[in-house]
């Protein structure tokens, strides 16, 4: 009867384990089994399954968390569905390359104004920043980190015209 008791333990054990740990659920329909160690303003640092080896995701890849332990769910963040560039909108631009941890890397895009234009500085910054998440949403990628954004001056640069903006980045997707 003993060896029944000890075989039905360690058969059981690896359930009860398992309900102790964090599910992770990912936008991409993914799921990390581990330990959620720290929820940041942006990231969540967490180990995976019978590692000690911390690992960071973007806040922006993850849809919701269930910790094991208490069963507690926490709804991260709501997906971001970018269909076509009519969405272009619903694009997020990042400086920080934490917030896009964890998201699939699509391409190098870029929004500028024309060399001579009609716009002042504030509003050729804006066209540009407009052109790129339109370059982003026609891949469907609602997420896009800045990697270069510059303004050229001409000789005229007090009047309309008289300047360029250049803005470059690389798209992401879940």
């Amino acid at each position: 009867m003993k060896k029944v008791i000890i075989a039905l333990f360690s058969l059981l054990l690896p359930v009860l384990a398992q309900a102790q740990a964090d599910i992770i659920k990912k936008h991409n329909g993914e799921t990390i089994t581990g330990k959620v160690m720290k929820v940041d303003e942006y990231t969540v640092i967490f180990s995976y399954e019978n590692e000690d080896a911390q690992n960071t995701l973007s806040k922006y890849a993850i849809e919701k968390i269930t910790y094991g332990k208490s069963g507690r769910v926490e709804d991260v963040t709501e997906k971001i569905n970018v269909r076509s560039e009519d969405d272009w909108e619903k694009v997020m631009i990042f400086e920080e390359k934490s917030y896009i941890v964890g998201l699939k890397k699509e391409g190098e895009i870029k929004g500028k104004t024309s060399l001579i234009n009609y716009h002042s500085g504030n509003t050729g910054d804006r066209k540009a920043e407009k052109k790129m998440k339109m370059a982003a949403a026609a891949m469907k990628c609602p997420f896009v980190l800045m990697t270069s954004d510059k303004m050229t001056v001409g000789g005229s640069s007090n009047s309309l015209g008289g300047s360029q903006v250049i803005k470059k980045g690389i798209a992401y997707k879940y």
